[in-house]
């Protein structure tokens, strides 16, 4: 347990101090009217607000917004894999849907996101359609060319012995395309974020994407912070879990 704390002071050790020294220059800032409060809040204003509305925040916003994500981000991995697979074996496939896939990345979400709302109304279904808009492309993008860099020798190697295109994809290309795929799910864990966000923003009843947007209308820029706090701390975890995961994979893959 020392030698796990050592490293981990020894990685992280000065982001923390980093941390420390931009909160209290902060704090220091906003306290002596360099900048008005209702600009900037102090970190302590936004702690107050955060514990303020507590049971609003923890019990109704976050809950709404973590479901949208999750939601979200399973259909995301779930449709993004299944392409990226088929295209993979398919070339046809990917000649029609690469540009597609490109194109629907270059249309801005705040100019689609009405457009689930006339869809599917103000009911968790819109926030959702941005959010695996968001996330679906990092998905189908690691999966295909994670896939697609696969080791030429090593599958020479097994059509030499006779080995055919599922075995291949299974026994190499697979394991081989793992980190690439991992890292297009911690991608877009946090795209799953940004995307609920924006859709609970432009039309929703509840959220923290909802409740930022009405304290800004209020002016109460703390709860503001407060919500936009929770939000980073929620993609930070759902990062980490995702790396995690990884972690726990890449251990026990079979090496080559």
């Amino acid at each position: 347990m020392k030698t796990k704390l050592t490293k981990w002071g020894s990685d992280y050790g000065l982001f923390v101090i980093v941390v420390i020294l931009i909160v209290s220059i902060w704090q220091i800032i906003v306290n002596r009217g360099i900048i008005p409060a209702f600009i900037l809040p102090s970190p302590s204003a936004i702690w107050r607000s955060l514990m303020n509305n507590r049971e609003l925040l923890f019990q109704v916003h976050l809950p709404a917004t973590l479901k949208e994500v999750l939601i979200g981000f399973a259909i995301s991995v779930t449709a993004g894999t299944m392409l990226g697979v088929g295209m993979h074996f398919s070339r046809s496939l990917e000649k029609v849907l690469y540009p597609f896939l490109v194109i629907s990345q270059t249309i801005p979400l705040i100019a689609i996101s009405p457009i689930f709302i006339m869809w599917f109304g103000y009911s968790i279904w819109s926030k959702i359609a941005v959010t695996i808009l968001t996330a679906f492309f990092p998905i189908v993008v690691s999966t295909y060319d994670g896939l697609k860099s696969g080791a030429e020798e090593y599958r020479e190697l097994l059509l030499t012995m006779g080995a055919n295109r599922w075995s291949i994809f299974k026994k190499i290309q697979v394991p081989l395309a793992l980190p690439s795929f991992m890292s297009g799910l911690k991608m877009s864990v946090v795209y799953c974020v940004v995307g609920a966000t924006i859709g609970e923003w432009l039309g929703a009843s509840e959220g923290l994407g909802y409740f930022s947007r009405r304290m800004s209308g209020s002016l109460q820029a703390d709860a503001v912070f407060a919500a936009i706090f929770l939000l980073s701390l929620l993609g930070i975890v759902l990062f980490l879990l995702i790396s995690l995961i990884e972690k726990q994979l890449l251990k026990n893959k079979v090496h080559i």
